[in-house]
């Protein structure tokens, strides 16, 4: 079932701040058989319709009478605020097949995590796919209980996708796996040498170099003549 959101035609010539603080948000849509069209709506409406589709999902806009399947393509936000300030909506054909980026949400429990203290790597965060516009799925529910040891991988082509969606991401592209973690050898300090034995063995160095001349020059002391 499609989201709705009700739309109205955009003055040009009004500033968007002029719209924002008026609560309301510029945004334009186009196709490939749709020209670019400029157009307002409720900035409230907008986030809540954002929050349920993400940009997978196919949403209404309904302009007077007239009514257009989008995607929603690219949003820009307030730096600031982070709130949303323009939107761009891709108008597609009937029977148009699209391919778009969905989020991964990893679910369950891998054993090499919980068991053996791994880390989960996820190494990839969006699936890019090719469907329907009615069979796009709003995400993608990843099970990573067959990770159960430091060799098991996740590839693109493990995952099952729902009926109608063709997986456009290489086949053996790795999506999620498990790290060891790697024991860090504690290096011992080194041992701080001993100053008061240095002390000492100076002291008696100095002591013997500083004795009479006789020991100093052989250890023999001088002969006396006899008179």
């Amino acid at each position: 079932m499609s989201l709705k959101l009700t739309v109205e035609k955009r003055d040009v010539k009004v500033k968007p701040a002029k719209l924002i603080a008026a609560g309301k948000m510029p945004a334009v849509f186009y196709g490939k058989k749709t020209p670019s069209t400029p157009i307002t709506m409720e900035i409230a409406d907008f986030v809540k319709t954002l929050k349920t589709a993400g940009e997978s999902s196919v949403i209404e806009l309904n302009l007077g009478k007239e009514i257009y399947e989008c995607l929603i393509t690219d949003v820009s936000r307030d730096p600031i605020k982070d709130t949303p300030r323009h939107a761009d909506f891709y108008v597609f054909e009937k029977g148009q097949k699209l391919k778009v980026k969905v989020s991964i949400e990893f679910v369950g429990t891998a054993p090499a995590v919980k068991d053996l203290g791994g880390v989960l790597v996820k190494v990839l965060h969006e699936l890019e796919i090719e469907a329907s516009p009615k069979d796009l799925p709003h995400k993608i529910d990843l099970d990573i209980s067959p990770l159960v040891d430091f060799k098991s991988q996740i590839l693109a082509k493990d995952i099952k996708l729902p009926p109608g969606v063709t997986l456009i991401n290489l086949p053996d592209d790795v999506v999620a796996s498990v790290y060891e973690p790697k024991e860090e050898k504690i290096e011992e300090a080194p041992v701080a040498p001993d100053l008061s034995a240095i002390e000492v063995e100076k002291k008696g160095k100095k002591e013997e170099e500083g004795g009479d001349g006789a020991a100093a020059e052989g250890g023999q002391a001088p002969k006396t003549e006899k008179k």
